[in-house]
C-alpha cells in the first residue's frame, strides 16, 4: 500500500476519532494531491507515487511555516495556532531531517573535495551540499552550516 492510499485511509480514521485537526489536515493534503494529479495530466482517481506525495507534503508544510511567520509578524497569534497544529500533523508524514551536527561533517567534506576556501564561492558549496543531502536536510540549516565554515 503506497502513501497515497494510507493517507486516504486515515481520513476515515480521523472522522471516527473525531480528531478535527488531523481531519482538516488530511483533507487539505488529499485536495493538494488531487490538484497535483490534475497538474500532471492524470485523473483524480489515479494515485501519486510516494516521492510525489512527499513533495506535496513538503510544499504544504512550507506554506504553513510561512503563514505562521506572517501571522506572528502581524500580531495575529490566534490565526497562527491552527497553522501550527496542522504543521505538526504534516511533519509526521515527512522523513526526519538531519540536524546541524550531522550536516557539518558532510559540508566540511564537500568544502575539501571542491577546494573552496573563498567566501565568494559559498553559494556553490551550499548547492553541492544540498545536492548531496537530497531532501534529507533543511535548506536553511545547510546554509547556516556552510556560513559557519567561513
Amino acid at each position: 500500500m503506497n502513501l497515497h492510499e494510507t493517507i486516504k485511509g486515515q481520513l476515515k480514521e480521523s472522522m471516527k476519532a473525531k480528531d478535527a485537526v488531523r481531519l482538516r489536515t488530511v483533507r487539505s493534503m488529499l485536495t493538494a494531491f488531487t490538484s497535483e494529479l490534475l497538474t500532471i495530466g492524470k485523473t483524480p482517481q489515479d494515485l501519486l507515487a510516494d516521492e510525489q506525495i512527499l513533495s506535496v507534503i513538503k510544499r504544504l508544510a512550507k506554506q504553513r511555516k510561512e503563514s505562521i511567520t506572517q501571522y506572528e509578524a502581524n500580531a495575529r497569534p490566534e490565526l497562527a495556532i491552527p497553522e501550527k497544529e496542522e504543521l505538526v500533523v504534516l511533519e509526521n508524514y515527512l522523513p526526519q531531517m538531519m540536524s546541524v551536527a550531522e550536516i557539518l561533517p558532510i559540508a566540511e567534506a564537500k568544502k575539501a573535495e571542491l577546494g573552496i576556501d573563498d567566501k565568494s564561492k559559498m553559494g556553490m558549496l551550499v548547492g553541492a551540499t544540498m545536492k548531496e543531502l537530497a531532501g534529507k536536510a533543511d535548506g536553511g540549516d545547510v546554509k547556516s552550516v556552510v556560513e559557519s565554515l567561513f
